[in-house]
């Protein structure tokens, strides 16, 4: 007899922005110029004193198990953090450091989802959302943002899509992969859903550093005493201090949970990586110059780019205010030809981009939205010229 592999994980989708990032990187290793719009992750080096202390913790042969849920140094700094930049009041056992973001929001749904339970996506979402709620037993339910309302879900579509079986809304703000951000009012809205609901919010703000035009980040849970004792505030250092390698996410919840997740954690990872934690820690505690530098830089890409595409035929752009992603409005490409044939769809779209014109761009089907494409401009301005200026030669060609 046969031996049957999990079903489960056969049904997981493999991630689109690796596999189109793979193939850009295996044509550049051919020498082709390829201008990739795929990357996740800030384009700058991790800075020289954070490095300093991953070094001096190696040197101090900080090689061993800490904590499970991390160093009570790093989860005091965590803290600290949680209560100057988000208006959060946690304790260290309130915080469960984990091997990045992805790891976190396994945790999470790990220690608070039964088999069944359904879980509030908005869509457009982060494409990985939906496949760690699955693994953890629970049900996506989407719920569609319009490009009318900016890419952002109401209150009332949160009331809405409620059942007896909804367990958590997911809330990323900055969002991947729009760049929209949520605004106070809109979160205090959605907050009074939740709370009346008595369902639990799990708040992605992994890239809260990085909002433009001089709006100021707002957590949900520091709304009031309800919403804060329902809601698991999801964060980390990779976007902020471009330490996506590093693989050091956090999470402020009750104590309750935050126990579960540890617990969960000591038997899939054990503690989180040790050297790992103290450069960690000393990206919180040390100097910040490097955070609004890198955001002031994206920000001249942002505009740059927003420029760009408005004057673009056929597609078109709602300007983000965080993150580093442009969310592009291709559906007006769908029905038109190139080279006598029809584009049909946005993954045939992205095909002709890589293949014909070197320029990697991101399919959001898997990320709920099929007539639309995903640009990151964590790349340099002249490679942002470049790949726009290849992308306007393809659309030129279009009949």
């Amino acid at each position: 007899m046969a031996l049957t592999l999990s079903k489960k994980a056969m049904a997981v989708k493999p991630s689109s922005t690796l596999t189109i990032t793979a193939k850009a990187n295996e044509m550049k290793a051919n020498g082709i110029d390829v201008v990739g719009f795929g990357a996740g992750e800030p384009d700058f080096n991790t800075p020289d004193n954070i490095c300093e202390a991953a070094i001096k913790a190696l040197k101090n042969g900080f090689t061993k198990y800490t904590p499970v849920p991390g160093t009570l140094e790093l989860r005091k700094a965590i803290c600290e953090k949680f209560k100057q930049f988000n208006n959060l009041s946690y304790e260290p056992d309130q915080i469960v450091v984990s091997n990045g973001g992805k790891h976190s929001l396994t945790n999470i749904f790990e220690a608070i989802l039964n088999p069944g339970d359904e879980v509030i996506i908005p869509s457009p979402y982060w494409l990985s959302y939906p496949e760690i709620v699955r693994l953890a037993d629970g049900v996506p339910v989407y719920v569609r943002a319009e490009k009318s309302g900016n890419y952002k879900i109401s209150a009332e579509q949160v009331a809405n899509a409620c059942t007896d079986k909804t367990k958590a809304l997911i809330l990323n703000s900055p969002n991947n992969p729009t760049g929209m951000v949520y605004t106070k009012e809109e979160l205090e809205a959605i907050a009074k859903v939740v709370v009346d609901k008595d369902i639990y919010v799990i708040a992605d703000e992994m890239y809260e550093h990085l909002i433009y035009g001089g709006e100021a980040h707002v957590s949900i849970a520091s709304l009031n005493d309800e919403i804060f004792k329902r809601t698991i505030t999801c964060s980390g250092v990779s976007k902020s201090y471009s330490m996506t390698g590093w693989r050091i996410g956090y999470t402020g919840s009750t104590k309750e949970i935050a126990k579960l997740m540890s617990s969960v954690q000591s038997h899939q990872t054990s503690n989180p990586n040790s050297i790992a934690q103290k450069a960690a820690y000393e990206a919180l505690v040390g100097p910040q110059d490097f955070v609004y530098a890198m955001r002031d830089k994206f920000e001249t890409r942002l505009n740059y780019m927003v420029d760009r595409v408005k004057d673009m035929e056929y597609i078109s752009v709602v300007k983000p205010h965080g993150a580093f992603y442009l969310f592009v409005d291709i559906s007006k490409t769908l029905d038109k030809s190139y080279k006598g044939q029809k584009v049909g769809n946005v993954d045939n779209l992205v095909k002709i981009l890589i293949e014909n014109y070197q320029v990697a761009v991101i399919s959001c089907d898997d990320f709920g939205f099929d007539d639309h494409i995903r640009l990151s401009y964590a790349i340099s301005l002249d490679e942002i010229e470049k790949g726009l200026d290849r992308i306007d030669a393809f659309l030129k060609e279009l009949a």
